[in-house]
């Protein structure tokens, strides 16, 4: 028996805690929420908050990494999986809400596509950005997302 037995009455409980932890540490604060939804609403606010979530997941990179591999082991964990679903799915549902009552432009199939081009952008950037970059520029990963980031909102969201 290790000392997490004394916090943690199983790994699921353990796993889930740390997401619980993440979750609220990549939760932007509210007053900084407020200060960015200050223009009108526009496709290029949606391009600004989008590049606004990658800076934030690169601040907190550790954090993110984390989440990524309860994921995975949510695979292999069916009650983990069942407790992150909820998690991820309550997320997934706020932002959507907040999406809608913010008037920003996008239905909501527009905003899960927004999501899950986010996710996989956000995914090869922290894991292997050279698939974004190419080999040949590296250094460049900055710039490249912005660009991508661009894009995806440029191809998703409707001009308002």
């Amino acid at each position: 028996m290790g000392t997490s037995s004394n916090y943690f009455t199983n790994r699921d409980d353990l796993f889930m805690q740390a997401a619980a932890r993440i979750t609220v540490r990549m939760t932007p604060d509210p007053a900084k929420v407020e200060r960015a939804m200050r223009p009108a609403p526009s496709r290029a606010l949606v391009a600004d908050l989008m590049r606004w979530l990658v800076q934030r997941m690169e601040d907190d990179r550790t954090g993110y990494l984390a989440m990524l591999e309860l994921r995975l082991e949510a695979t292999r964990r069916p009650a983990l999986r069942d407790r992150l679903t909820q998690t991820v799915r309550a997320n997934v549902d706020e932002s959507a809400q907040f999406h809608r009552a913010a008037c920003l432009p996008g239905d909501a199939d527009a905003f899960l596509v927004l999501y899950l081009a986010m996710t996989g952008l956000l995914l090869e950037h922290f894991t292997l950005p050279a698939v974004l970059t190419g080999p040949e520029n590296g250094s460049r990963t900055e710039a490249t997302v912005n660009r991508l980031v661009e894009l995806v909102v440029t191809r998703v969201i409707p001009p308002s």
